[in-house]
Order: structure tokens, then sequence, then C-alpha cells
């Protein structure tokens, strides 16, 4: 059993990003070799130079939607994800105010949704089944919700494309892919230029991505499932590429995630719509991905256990010291590292 102590580290809170950097590829990117741990600092726009024609950077096209909602009753409700006849996963604060059967609506001038509690669950997600279809209540939260950053942000952003990648696509997420922040539109123009190809998949981030480590070994934590789709075109290409031994690089752990899940799911890589919930824990055996672009994760979170699976629990908590010394920004809004 591997002790969650183990991926802690001390973060200065001065350190912890409250915006993205402008332009966003002007953020700092720390290159990592997973084999020799050695690093070298850079501007995220020459990670250019990093890359070579026929790498294939793997980007998670999610959309985030305004998943925050308070209700009549003073309820502050977290949307997670929809399943079937209109039910949906919800967070609630305060818990203890909500009953079995109950009816929680939020209403505005011209609009209203309104839903029953149907099950309260052990892990502190509550089912709830709204009026309206899973689209509707989607349009709702967009039009009157708010935007569902990371409690350590501050100041929440106004628009929602602050909080969200340029190539944002399929609406689901309650979170952003973060890793995905840095590229810009020249950015990828450029990389396209080069030869770089780009394929797209979709994780709605729910909570078993930011859903923090509770127990004391990272064996025994349960990791909440969430939606993944592949296509048949992308999983040819992509299997395509490993064949003519290019590299496939992941644009954030979500990717990551979808991918590795797949295989692990499919025994091979192939297209897939479903729900996937793997927790990649050191010592797993990676099939797919050559290389990682990622931000610098939450001391003790599922997120740093997946890096450390990629590069090495020691080669990553040493990168991550001289992250601190040289006051690279940290999370959501933070700097990035390429690791290969």
């Amino acid at each position: 059993m591997t002790q969650i102590e183990k991926f802690d580290y001390n973060l200065p809170k001065e350190l912890i990003a409250q915006h993205s950097i402008l332009p966003r590829d002007h953020s700092r990117l720390m290159i990592l070799n997973r084999k020799t741990g050695e690093w070298k600092h850079e501007n995220f726009f020459e990670i250019v130079n990093e890359l070579k024609a026929g790498d294939v950077l793997v980007f998670n096209d999610t959309k985030v939607f305004r998943a925050r909602l308070k209700t009549d009753e003073g309820l502050e409700i977290f949307l997670l994800r929809s399943s079937e006849n209109n039910v949906w996963e919800i967070l609630a604060r305060p818990g203890k105010k909500i009953k079995l059967g109950q009816i929680i609506c939020i209403q505005k001038k011209d609009d209203s949704l309104c839903g029953k509690i149907i099950k309260k669950k052990s892990d502190g997600i509550v089912l709830v089944e709204f009026d309206r279809s899973p689209k509707d209540v989607v349009g709702f939260a967009n039009t009157h919700g708010e935007i569902p950053i990371p409690p350590y942000v501050k100041n929440k952003p106004e628009r929602l494309e602050d909080y969200q990648t340029i190539y944002a696509k399929e609406t689901g997420s309650v979170a952003a892919p973060t890793a995905g922040f840095h590229f810009t539109k020249q950015l990828m123009d450029e990389l396209k230029t080069k030869g770089v190809q780009f394929e797209f998949v979709t994780l709605h981030i729910g909570i078993g991505t930011f859903r923090p480590v509770k127990t004391k070994t990272i064996e025994e934590h349960e990791m909440h499932s969430e939606f993944v789709s592949i296509s048949k075109e992308t999983a040819d290409r992509i299997n395509q590429a490993k064949k003519e031994k290019r590299r496939v690089i992941a644009v954030g752990t979500t990717t990551v995630r979808t991918i590795e899940g797949v295989y692990s799911a499919c025994r091979e890589f192939c297209s897939f719509t479903g729900n996937i919930n793997l927790f990649i824990k050191p010592g797993f055996d990676f099939k797919i991905i050559d290389g990682l672009i990622t931000n610098f994760h939450l001391p003790k979170s599922t997120l740093l256990v997946l890096v450390s699976a990629f590069a090495g629990r020691e080669n990553v908590l040493r990168a991550y010291e001289e992250a601190v010394f040289q006051k690279y920004r940290f999370f959501s809004f933070g700097d990035a590292m390429f690791i290969a």
C-alpha cells in the first residue's frame, strides 16, 4: 500500500495562480525528461521547438458550463452530470438541509428550474430528477449559473471563455482541462505548419477528476466514473501513429485517462462511448501515450499521482521543488510542464 503522504510537497500560497497569463502561450514551461529526471526552463510558445513533424497531440475538447446554481431555499447546488430520465448527480451545500422527496427550485424572472431529491448517496452525491431535459438544464445553468472555478481562485472570471480552452466543443464539464489553456490560435497554427498532428477526444470532467484523496493510501481511494467519447476515425489515426512509432502526446491528465482508460477497457485502443473510472497509480503500464503536457497539480491529488506514475515520483517531486524555487505559477491558471 502506498501512503498518499508520499505525494505531498510544500507550496507557498502566493504561487497559486489566480488568472491566466496573457497571451496564454507566454506562460512558463518546464521540460522534464522522465528517464533522466533532468529539466530545463522555457516559455510555453517554445514548445514548437520540442515537437516534431509526425508527433500527435491529443486534446480533450470538453466544454465547461456554468454548473453552480443557488436555489430559492438558499442551497448551493453543483451540477455534476446527467444520467437517465432527466436525473442529475449533484453536490449540495449545506448537505444537512437536503431530504429525500424534497423539491428544490431556482426561480428567475422569466424562467425556473425545479427538481425532486430522489436519492442521497454515501459519498455525498445527491440524485435529483429535474423537470427538464439535460440539454435544457445546461441551457438554464449557462444563463443563470456561475462559472465552476476551483475554490483556490478568489476572483471569479466574468466570461466563461476565461475558464475555457480555445478548442472546447462538447458541453458537459464542471471543470476545465486546464493544460489546454496554454494553446493559442497562433501557436496551434505554428504547430500545424510544422507537421504536428492534432486529435480530439472527449472526457467530461466531473467529481472523479477533482475530488481530493481523503484515504491514507492511494489504493483505498475510489475514483468516480466520467463520460468519455472517442470516434473510430480518431482511434484509427492514433493506432496508425503508434504503428509508425510516432509520438502520441496527451494534453492534460484527463486526456491521459481517456486514452489509457479506453485501452484498458477494450484491451486495445478503439472507438468508445461510455464511462471510465481509471485511477492511474505508480506501476501503471502506459500503452499509448509517449508524452504529457500538464500543469502543476495540488499536493496529495490523484492528478499528481498520475503524473508521478508517468514520470516517476522522485523525478516529479524534485521538479516541483525546482518549480517552487523558480516561482512558477501553480494549479489551473498556472504554468505548464512537458514530460517526455
